[in-house]
């Protein structure tokens, strides 16, 4: 075989053999194929599409393209993961992998960071001063075994064959297609070594899938592919036309996860957390059904089992006891940064909210240094938003909506950003807000 055929041969429609995609990622991870001819080869899947067949075998090949994580037998039935595609204000996992262990299982969660308009889990994290992501597998075994849960980043011998497209796909204009996501989100959860897998997949404004119907269909690939490779998957749809909690930002979030938590987390945030928890603890046989999987890990919150995971995780991932304790149980501002500037927001009219757009929050958080436009940009961990008040409370003219903490001054163009993100409709008749859980998949 010869790369060139390869890309000769989808570009001109053909379909690739199994073994074809495999010799291709086998190339690939060998560093025998060229920058110009990985960036073919993904043009010509892009543009010209991938089999059921060649997605199942290019998923597969890229799962086992590197080490995969192995844990003791013992284990086997109770690894479960989770992966959301991204959302504002989604600090789910901070909450949901201790819960998931205060209930008996183990979550060896492998995250990422983000590049765009949010920050990612990874990020939030970092915002606690000792925090380290960077595990060896003997770290991650340990943290396993005392707590029941980690979130680390991705190793240089995980998937490494995602790690190399991925940054050609950057460059390529080739970030935006249901394949590629979906071989790149699976590969790294089969390569995890999880029997069992919940996706939160966002629809609306501020997600990558605008639409319900394209949600669903994102959301019934990946479930496809998980399963192929023996992952018991189930997928939620949930809407992100407005940002998820109360914060916004990545210390503000750690402070919101620590709250919920403490038992006094956002309904919506609980929500995606408990059915979250329900659907992995009904997959792996903890629970009859959902309803009691979602009960158990209520449960554990109000007992504050799932707070003392937390805590335990922090040490084990190189937390100094004290600040973990002070963190969980005293005074979060005395151990996260805090903003130089804080400016409040207020709507212009009276009325009942009707819209806040979390991608306009988000783009304004993220220019003043909440996220990363660029790999090597420094995250500014205190930069977020406060909300406060949601969509479908009426409000009156000049009320606060919300509160910008910040490290350099507002400009007029990012201001009125954020003015235009709220929408007030003048009629306050009653109009409840749509459930946050549009459907689940399983």
């Amino acid at each position: 075989m010869r790369i060139p055929d390869l890309i000769y041969k989808k570009a001109q429609h053909g379909e690739l053999s199994d073994d074809e995609v495999r010799f291709f990622i086998n190339e690939l991870v060998a560093g025998h194929v060229e920058d110009s001819q990985l960036g073919a080869m993904l043009m010509a899947w892009f543009l010209n599409g991938m089999s059921a067949q060649e997605l199942a075998v290019l998923t597969h090949a890229m799962t086992y393209s590197g080490e995969t994580l192995t844990w003791p037998a013992e284990w086997k039935a109770s690894l479960v993961d989770k992966h959301s595609t991204g959302g504002v204000g989604d600090k789910v996992s901070l909450v949901l992998a201790p819960a998931l262990a205060a209930c008996g299982l183990k979550v060896p969660m492998v995250s990422g960071r983000g590049l765009g308009f949010t920050g990612g889990t990874l990020d939030k994290l970092e915002s606690i001063p000792g925090f380290t992501v960077d595990l060896t597998m003997e770290d991650m075994q340990k943290c396993l075994a005392d707590s029941g849960c980690c979130i680390a980043g991705q190793t240089a011998t995980l998937v490494p064959a995602d790690r190399i497209m991925y940054a050609t796909r950057d460059i390529t204009s080739t970030v935006d297609n249901t394949n590629f996501v979906t071989a790149s989100i699976i590969s790294k959860k089969a390569a995890s070594g999880a029997g069992a897998l919940v996706l939160d997949i966002k629809v609306g404004r501020g997600s990558f899938t605008k639409t319900i119907e394209s949600g669903r269909f994102l959301a019934n690939k990946l479930v496809s592919a998980a399963r192929e490779l023996g992952v018991k998957t189930s997928a939620v749809l949930t809407r992100m036309d407005q940002p998820i909690g109360m914060a916004v930002g990545n210390s503000l979030e750690v402070i919101e996860a620590i709250l919920a938590l403490q038992g006094a987390g956002p309904s919506d945030l609980m929500e995606l957390v408990t059915i979250q928890g329900g659907l992995l603890l009904k997959a792996v046989g903890k629970a009859e059904d959902v309803s009691q999987g979602r009960q158990m890990i209520a449960e554990t919150i109000n007992n504050g089992t799932a707070l003392r995971r937390f805590e335990k995780m922090l040490i084990n991932q190189y937390v100094d006891p004290e600040v973990a304790r002070e963190l969980c149980h005293g005074d979060v501002n005395k151990i996260l940064p805090k903003a130089k500037l804080s400016t409040p927001l207020t709507v212009a009219s009276a009325g009942r909210i009707a819209e806040i757009d979390s991608l306009a929050v988000s783009y304004v958080c993220g220019a003043l240094g909440a996220s990363r436009a660029r790999a090597s940009d420094v995250i500014q961990f205190a930069v977020g938003l406060n909300l406060l008040a949601k969509v479908g409370q009426v409000v009156a003219e000049g009320d606060m909506w919300a509160i910008l903490q910040h490290e350099t001054p507002l400009t007029a163009e990012l201001r009125a950003r954020l003015d235009s993100a709220i929408v007030i409709d003048p009629m306050t008749l009653d109009r409840t807000p749509l459930n946050i859980i549009i459907e689940t998949i399983h």
